[in-house]
């Protein structure tokens, strides 16, 4: 039996990665070229897909580009992403191993550091620091790409994921504006900076008083078109060895609003269901499956939220827009115009809406569902 050709929960930059043909040749020029790029775009919009294929595009076609890989989400201090930094730089610097062991010597000056390697260097390889010298000389750590490749005659691209996750450190403001300093100064390595906080990374690259502002190029991840899906689910189902007419499969992408991430679990969960081909039948009961194993993060949802901000989402669902009129504060039960600021404002940072040409929507369109069935007792299968 063929494994299912939609993929969710991993990044699909190799198997199951469809479109993005024109931010994929503006990511790699940008990254080739030398122009550091910010990746913003909601969370689960294929921010993480987007940048391993180009990466893996640019691997196997460049021997001179040494490429860095790092996911910061648990990294939770200055000291922990320079000892994570450096060895991942010295890792990408060359396949020896024996040439990890000399790096110590060979590129810093000021700080002694530990390496040491288990049965398999390459999962087991680590490099470790005094951290009040760490702190005194983090400089040197943060140029250590640039004396590399100045050294080897090589360029480097560094990936950062969740790279928000640096704006929670202990004295952060003074460490952002280091990184910059040192960071601007390059001439052989290039930056890819990307998270899933949305507007905390929008915070760090847009605003004129920040030190990142205008540090590159700042792409603004847009969803995939419906006919892309539409193509590409038909596409995979038949590769797969079973069918989906163009009617059912444009029902997918409708449904979940070509979010990429529930487009390709709501695709997954219908082929699971198909034996020769699928109608909307499966894809119904698909939804039904989708929404019932996504349940438990929904009720965590509206768990964690203030119950003037659970109001607002009913009036945002119900498709309100004038938030502060005496009629919809009323009926919703919103309070004072002032908490209706306040809880728009908190329910934009957490990605729980967003603001489309003036309207506040869902950013998760399963959730939207789930919410409309829990409250309004709307059934969803009535969207199809």
């Amino acid at each position: 039996m063929k494994n299912s050709p939609f993929i969710y929960g991993n990044t699909v930059s190799v198997h199951s990665f469809t479109d993005r043909e024109t931010e994929t040749l503006k990511l790699k020029s940008n990254l080739l070229n030398g122009i550091n790029t910010m990746i913003i775009s909601p969370r689960r919009w294929g921010k993480s897909s987007l940048v391993e294929k180009v990466i893996v595009d640019i691997e196997r076609k460049s021997k001179t580009h040494k490429i860095v890989l790092m996911d910061l989400f648990a990294v939770n201090s200055e000291e922990e992403f320079l000892e994570a930094f450096a060895r991942e730089v010295i890792k990408a610097s060359s396949a020896k191993w024996q040439e990890w062991i000399g790096s110590g010597k060979d590129f810093f000056k000021q700080l002694i550091p530990t390496i040491s390697l288990g049965l398999d260097p390459a999962t087991d390889f680590n490099v470790s620091f005094d951290w009040k010298e760490l702190r005194k000389h983090s400089e040197e750590i943060l140029n250590l790409p640039e004396t590399i490749a100045t050294k080897k005659g090589i360029k480097f691209i560094i990936c950062l994921d969740e790279f928000q996750q640096l704006a929670s450190f202990k004295d952060y403001i003074a460490f952002e504006k280091k990184l910059r300093s040192v960071w601007q100064r390059q001439k052989s390595v290039t930056y890819c900076l990307y998270g899933s906080k949305r507007h905390m990374m929008t915070e760090i690259f847009n605003n004129p008083s920040k030190p990142f502002y205008r540090f590159g190029d700042i792409m603004l991840l847009q969803k995939i078109e419906s006919e892309k899906w539409i193509d590409f689910i038909c596409k995979s189902f038949t590769d797969s060895g079973k069918q989906i007419n163009e009617t059912d499969a444009a029902l997918i992408p409708r449904l979940m609003k070509n979010h990429s991430w529930y487009v390709q679990q709501l695709s997954h969960y219908t082929w699971n269901l198909t034996s020769k081909k699928a109608t909307s039948k499966e894809v119904g009961l698909a939804l039904q499956e989708l929404i019932q194993a996504n349940t438990p993060l929904y009720q965590r949802e509206v768990e964690i939220i203030s119950g003037t901000q659970l109001n607002l989402l009913k009036a945002v669902v119900k498709q309100e827009t004038q938030f502060t009129s005496s009629s919809v504060m009323q009926h919703y039960l919103l309070g004072t115009p002032r908490n209706v600021s306040k809880n728009k404002i908190s329910l934009l940072n957490n990605d729980i809406i967003h603001e489309v040409n003036g309207t506040l929507e869902f950013l998760d369109p399963a959730f939207e569902l789930w919410f409309k069935k829990q409250f309004f007792n709307e059934s969803y299968l009535e969207a199809l």
